[in-house]
C-alpha cells in the first residue's frame, strides 16, 4: 500500500543548481590607450631633425635580457619605414645566449634618398650569470659613448681605457640620447632577480646623466591570446595591462614610458596594426630624444 500512498504525497522539491558565474572579462570595453595615426607618425619621423646642431642623428641604445627581440625590433622598425620586411640585424631563437656579439649602429635609409635622422644601437643580452652575457659597467660606458662601432663583447673581460674597442674622447653624437629596455612579455613574471638588478643598475646610471628611458614588451602574441586572436586587442587585454603594471614596478619606469609591441617574426608582408604599434613606441622614444638633446649646452 505504501506505493498507493506516495501517488498522493508531493514530491519533494527540487534542488536548484547555483548558475555557473561568467567567466572574468579577458578584456577592457575600451583601449587603455590609443594608437597614433600611422601615416601622422611615419611623416613626423621622416621628417624630424634633432634640435642641437652637434647631434645629426639621435642615437638610442637597446638592452635587456637575452632573446627579448632586440635585434628583430631593429629590424621591424626597418620594416615599417621601409614598407617592406626587412632582416638587417641578425637574429636567433634557438641558441639561449646572446646572438649579439658585436657593438654596431642601424641606420635607416629614406626612400627619397639620405637616411632618418634615427640610429639604433644593439648591445649583448644579460643573464642571470655575472660571467655571461654584457657587463653592466660596458653598457655604461657605451651610454658614454665610449664603445667603439663593431667592439665584440667578451663575457670573461670588460672593455678598458686603451683597448681597441674604447674610444677615449667621445662626441655628444657617440653618446647615447635614448635608453630602452626590451623585455618579453612572457617573461616578466619570471625574469632572474639578477637580471633586474642588472637593468635597474643601468637604468639608475641613465637617469644620472639626465638619459630619457623607455620599455618596449615584445612578443605580446605569445603572451596574450586575446592579442595573438586579433592584435587590436592589445591595448585593450587585462592581462598585458597587468604586465605593463608590474614592469612598472619591476623597473620604476613610469607607465606612459612602457608600450607594447609586436615585432616581425613570421610575416612576410607589414601590417597596419603591428606598424601602429612599432610606431606609437618609435614616435615617443623621438620626442623623449630630441626633448634632451635640445637641452643640452
Amino acid at each position: 500500500m505504501d506505493w498507493f500512498v506516495n501517488l498522493f504525497l508531493p514530491s519533494p522539491p527540487r534542488r536548484r543548481r547555483s548558475p555557473t558565474p561568467p567567466p572574468p572579462p579577458k578584456c577592457f570595453d575600451q583601449p587603455w590607450r590609443t594608437l597614433p595615426d600611422n601615416n601622422q607618425s611615419l611623416t613626423f619621423v621622416k621628417n624630424y631633425q634633432p634640435g642641437n646642431r652637434d647631434v645629426s642623428r639621435l642615437r638610442i641604445l637597446l638592452h635587456g635580457p637575452i632573446g627579448a627581440g632586440k635585434s628583430s625590433f631593429i629590424n621591424s622598425v626597418d620594416t615599417v619605414l621601409q614598407g617592406r620586411v626587412t632582416g638587417r640585424a641578425p637574429t636567433d631563437a634557438i641558441s639561449g645566449r646572446s646572438f649579439t656579439t658585436k657593438y654596431k649602429t642601424y641606420k635607416f635609409k629614406k626612400a627619397s634618398g639620405g637616411f632618418y635622422s634615427v640610429v639604433f644601437n644593439d648591445i649583448m643580452g644579460f643573464e642571470k650569470a655575472t660571467n655571461t652575457g654584457v657587463d653592466v659597467e660596458e653598457v655604461k660606458l657605451a651610454l658614454k659613448g665610449h664603445v667603439a662601432e663593431n667592439h665584440e663583447f667578451n663575457a670573461q673581460r670588460r672593455l678598458m681605457a686603451g683597448d681597441s674597442g674604447y674610444r677615449s674622447s667621445p662626441t655628444l653624437a657617440d653618446k647615447v640620447q635614448v635608453l630602452v629596455c626590451v623585455i618579453p612579455a612572457d617573461q616578466i613574471n619570471i625574469v632572474a632577480k639578477e637580471v633586474v638588478e642588472k637593468l635597474r643598475d643601468v637604468r639608475l646610471a641613465a637617469s644620472d646623466m639626465g638619459i630619457p628611458q623607455l620599455v618596449i614588451i615584445t612578443k605580446v602574441d605569445e603572451a596574450c591570446p586575446e592579442a595573438k586572436r586579433n592584435l587590436k586587442n592589445v591595448y585593450k587585454s587585462i592581462y598585458l595591462k597587468e604586465l605593463v603594471d608590474k614592469c612598472h614596478l619591476l623597473l620604476g619606469i613610469p607607465v606612459n614610458c612602457i608600450f607594447l609591441v609586436k615585432n616581425y617574426c613570421s610575416e612576410v608582408e607589414p601590417n597596419d596594426v603591428t606598424d601602429a604599434l612599432i610606431l606609437s613606441a618609435l614616435k615617443q622614444m623621438v620626442n623623449f630624444g630630441d626633448d634632451y638633446v635640445s637641452y643640452l649646452e
